[in-house]
């Protein structure tokens, strides 16, 4: 049976010290090793297929290797889990492993499965939501390097860095798409008042139609809900009055196929006759809808590899963990916006000759 290859195998084989072996394939060689030694000590470990041992070199730096992620029900929803799967993907490239929680929106249990997985000397700490929110802090996540994704810390002094979508220019280009098609009496059926989103994405709506000089009609934008329901009723209120919009923006997908159905029960045909534009990118329904549905898609797995690859910086080097704030509200520094991004189907079309 052929030996397994060792460090020193590698550093004869590169011709360079064990040590330069070590702070190379450890993630420290730069400054420390110059650039062509450590291009011959990465071919010479592949030539060699060797790697270090995971085990050996979590005692050597007195860590686990291991990042808890806690949620309030991204496992249990079948929503916005591809949050998890993008900082899992980031951390299994780095030689991390994740462990998941979910409380099951319980939020008096965030601070027991916390304290479970420091108990369990994890490495450092993530919390991810359903749908952007407000977060009470476990104290907890204060001990350790943590990050939070599609949420951010809603205490006066924020002290954690937070990964968020861009739900200002999600909605402004939402708007600005149907634009370009020529269309100008457009509703925009938003989700529930509670959610921080659903301003910011109305922000977004005004912002195009005010860039585009067209007044904002109060009675096109009003809070809807979120489910296909809601966009049902919400769609017949505006389908059947004597001057219909020519196109709808929904908060999310759900509601963008209530305002489909209702749109065939009143016998228009989408995009001829009405134009529908969607929010979130769902799987197993946007596209699989007919006609299929354009839709701003949520980066959910950016947002999971951005967070996770900021939780990482900031295990590795101590300095990257952020003070408090200082400041009420304050986020300087602290917050990371990913852009959404547009897709464009078969549900959005030329506005329709009257």
């Amino acid at each position: 049976m052929q030996r397994k290859a060792t460090a020193l195998d590698v550093a004869k084989r590169a011709g360079v010290s064990r040590s330069a072996v070590s702070l190379v394939l450890n993630g420290r060689g730069d400054g420390n090793v110059a650039k062509e030694s450590q291009d011959r000590i990465r071919q010479a470990a592949a030539d060699l297929k060797y790697s270090p041992n995971p085990i050996a070199l979590s005692l050597r730096n007195q860590r686990t290797r291991v990042i808890g992620i806690v949620s309030d029900e991204v496992v249990v929803s079948p929503f916005d889990g591809n949050i998890i799967g993008g900082a899992d993907d980031v951390a299994r490239a780095h030689g991390f492993v994740t462990v998941v929680m979910d409380t099951e929106r319980d939020a008096s249990r965030d601070e027991s499965a916390i304290e479970t997985l420091l108990d369990r000397q994890v490495d450092g700490l993530m919390y991810v939501t359903v749908g952007l929110k407000p977060l009470d802090v476990p104290q907890g996540m204060l001990r350790v390097p943590s990050v939070l994704a599609n949420c951010f810390d809603n205490s006066s002094a924020p002290r954690l860095r937070h990964v968020i979508p861009d739900e200002v220019t999600g909605g402004r280009e939402a708007t600005e798409h149907l634009l370009q098609l020529g269309h100008r009496d457009i509703a925009f059926l938003a989700g529930a008042a509670t959610s921080p989103a659903v301003p910011l994405r109305i922000v977004g709506h005004r912002e195009a139609m005010a860039k585009a000089a067209i007044p904002v009609r109060e009675d096109r934008v009003f809070m809807a809900g979120w489910d296909i329901n809601d966009g049902f009723h919400g769609a017949m209120g505006l389908l059947t009055a004597a001057e219909r919009p020519t196109a709808i923006v929904c908060a999310n997908d759900r509601l963008a196929v209530g305002v489909a159905l209702a749109a065939a029960r009143l016998g228009l045909a989408v995009p001829r006759d009405l134009s529908i534009i969607g929010y979130d990118d769902e799987s197993r329904i946007a596209a699989t809808m007919v006609p299929a549905l354009t839709t701003m898609a949520l980066p959910l797995r950016e947002m999971g590899a951005a967070a996770m690859g900021m939780l990482l910086e900031q295990i590795e080097d101590p300095a990257q963990r952020p003070a408090s704030s200082g400041a009420a509200g304050g986020t300087a520094g602290l917050e990371t916006m990913v852009p959404c991004r547009l897709v464009v189907r078969e549900s959005t079309g030329p506005v329709p000759a009257r």
